[in-house]
């Protein structure tokens, strides 16, 4: 993290939260990772076809990007061993489904709506991650 740079974080964070926007209010759906997943396994005639296309355009975004502006790419060390990274991003998937939506959903899509509910679950991702690293940087 030597190559911290705030405005990279506030660029990335208005250009999330414009095409969250934009979609919500161009397709009247929320852009939650979770309920587009979930739409995958259980296809209705009218969300498969573009719930593929936005999972799809996720990797081969960043794969593009990384292929044909590779300066501009960001280098990623990954400490972990891939099959811990997927453990762990299934792991996250299926507590999305009883937290009644992933933290995308909940805080890129439900903040900014107000909900109740994604305010409430914000704060629970928001508090469980301060005791994580509190506990592995001080305890462990």
């Amino acid at each position: 993290m030597q190559d911290f740079m705030p405005w990279h974080g506030l660029i990335g964070g208005i250009m999330i939260g414009l095409s969250a926007g934009m979609f919500l209010i161009m397709s009247g759906r929320i852009s939650g990772i979770s309920g587009i997943l979930e739409n995958i396994w259980q296809p209705s005639a009218n969300d498969f076809g573009w719930s593929a296309a936005y999972l799809i355009g996720l990797p081969l975004g960043g794969f593009l990007i990384a292929t044909l502006l590779p300066t501009v790419a960001p280098k990623i060390a990954m400490p972990s061993s891939p099959t811990l990274l997927i453990a762990a991003g299934l792991l996250v998937g299926f507590g999305a489904r009883p937290g009644g939506g992933c933290t995308s959903g909940h805080g890129v899509c439900g903040l900014p709506r107000f909900s109740v509910r994604s305010i409430t679950a914000t704060g629970v991702f928001m508090a469980t991650a301060a005791i994580t690293v509190f506990i592995t940087r001080h305890i462990v």
